[in-house]
């Protein structure tokens, strides 16, 4: 990988000559830890990229991103050698909006098309309400965040290690709380899958089909079991879901290049 694309992405699984590569986009708050499992449990033909957002972890001396659209700039352009094979993004809560931005802009910039998206635990971009401003104490952003299930939450009793993780978390909640969407919504090319939990009260059935005015291929939702992070005990389902639509892309793509040698 280069350099650019060191920062951005881990790996955590060598997969020689791969098939696919699979883009994960965290959380608010998230690192790509969270997607460290999904490696192993993907076919060998699939790598997983598990993306580093800048102020955490090995980046933790970086500045934070000034806003999500400028971070979708920069990962476009660090993912944009990583296209000799078919790219998927795959992104949770904040990591959908992500996902939507990052695909405009291998589109529209790069003339990379995805060969598929998957957005979870998220309104579609239209949807997105107004967030109210963080609680000024920790303790009351703490409260706010347990609301939702935070999956950091249980890493950061320890106060010396609350310190080193809330900056990054409360940066996330600003770029999130920010973000408008493009006034006119630019259709993906690719098909589109949105996944919710079915006791997640921040993300509903209406907001999830709302995803389908994102894409000019096929639409479908899954609600899984669970509330918004869901994917920590549905791990396994939601990436045989995952895995089963890629393979299926996959197996298309190699038809199709077949008939195009055929007929060339």
């Amino acid at each position: 990988m280069t350099n650019s694309a060191v920062r951005w992405f881990h790996s955590y699984r060598t997969t020689p000559d791969p098939e696919l590569r699979l883009v994960c986009f965290p959380h608010a708050g998230g690192a790509p830890t969270a997607y460290w499992s999904w490696a192993n449990a993907v076919p060998k033909k699939i790598e997983v990229l598990a993306t580093c957002y800048p102020g955490r972890q090995d980046r933790m001396g970086e500045p934070f991103a000034p806003s999500l659209q400028a971070m979708a700039d920069d990962i476009a352009s660090a993912l944009r050698p990583l296209a000799d094979v078919p790219l998927a993004l795959f992104g949770h809560s904040m990591g959908s909006v992500v996902t939507h931005e990052v695909a405009l802009r291998l589109d529209a910039d790069h003339g990379i098309a995805p060969v598929r998206l998957f957005v979870s635990g998220s309104e579609a971009p239209h949807r997105r309400e107004r967030e109210e401003s963080q609680p000024e104490s920790d303790a009351d952003f703490l409260a706010q965040l347990r609301g939702l299930g935070h999956s950091s939450l249980a890493a950061i009793e320890d106060p010396a290690l609350l310190q080193l993780v809330l900056p990054s978390i409360r940066a996330d909640y600003r770029l999130s709380a920010a973000y408008r969407p493009a006034e006119v919504a630019r259709r993906h090319r690719a098909p589109l899958v949105a996944y919710a939990g079915a006791e997640d009260a921040h993300c509903t059935t209406e907001d999830l089909t709302a995803w389908s005015q994102y894409t000019a291929g096929t639409f479908e939702t899954r609600v899984f079991p669970g509330d918004h992070f869901y994917l920590q005990a549905q791990e396994q389902p939601l990436l045989t879901h995952i895995t089963g639509h890629l393979t299926a892309d996959l197996r298309l793509r190699r038809v199709l290049n077949a008939a195009r040698r055929t007929h060339g």
